[in-house]
């Protein structure tokens, strides 16, 4: 699965099989042990759990981010590689 974002520990990847219909649009974050799935538009925790404050960076990151990221399923549906997204800034 793609890394498409890391920062602060955490790892930002993306999967979204070629030509299939491969859920809804969606990113994995991983922090240390902890695993989520988030849905964009809108963002929302779909499964597994992060911290607390790794999770408020995760969906302060994607709400900033979300076209980018909904830019990358599309890039990955059509068979192309996803383009990194900036990280959030100390």
């Amino acid at each position: 699965m793609p890394e498409i974002s890391r920062f602060f520990g955490i790892i930002i990847r993306m999967f979204a099989a070629e030509k299939t219909s491969h859920h809804r649009p969606h990113f994995h974050a991983y922090y240390q042990d902890d695993a989520a799935t988030y849905s964009l538009d809108p963002i929302e925790l779909l499964s597994g759990s992060l911290p607390t404050r790794q999770r408020r960076l995760v969906e302060a990151w994607a709400e900033l981010h979300e076209q980018e990221l909904l830019d990358d399923w599309k890039l990955l549906k059509s068979g192309k590689g996803a383009q990194k997204v900036e990280p959030l800034a100390r």
